[in-house]
């Protein structure tokens, strides 16, 4: 049990995943990719839709959960291993957009938006 915390950057790890989760907002927004990925995934976005609270919330604990892993490795020396990690859930993502007949964009944009998150959790651990 002592290698989930052990050496972990806990100010780093919540940085990193307060700041991915916020990019998200800007990610999925019609400013950015929001227009194309509802699009894609069938979804229709209106400023009258409900927020889905359920959705944010597990989106809230993935991204905490993520940002762990990557302080983990960070704190063990083994950033190569969140890099290999992150290649699997991209890779995954993929394929089960695929089995969706989600668009190619929309699953590029999901599968970004991870990259991104772990490009900026790395960075936040090495600022903190």
């Amino acid at each position: 049990m002592n290698e989930l915390t052990e050496n972990v950057n806990w100010l780093a790890v919540i940085v990193g995943a307060v700041v991915a989760y916020l990019l998200g907002w800007l990610w999925y927004s019609p400013k950015l990719f929001g227009a194309k990925w509802a699009q894609g995934v069938g979804i229709v976005m209106s400023g009258d839709a409900q927020i889905p609270a359920m959705a944010m919330t597990v989106q809230a604990v993935g991204t905490f959960l993520l940002a762990w892993i990557v302080g983990i490795t960070a704190g063990n020396n083994a950033l190569l291993t969140i890099i290999l990690v992150a290649i699997t859930l991209m890779t995954l993502m993929a394929a089960s957009g695929l089995y969706c007949k989600k668009s190619k964009a929309s699953i590029l944009i999901e599968v970004g938006y991870v990259f991104t998150m772990v490009v900026v959790m790395i960075i936040c651990q090495g600022i903190f």
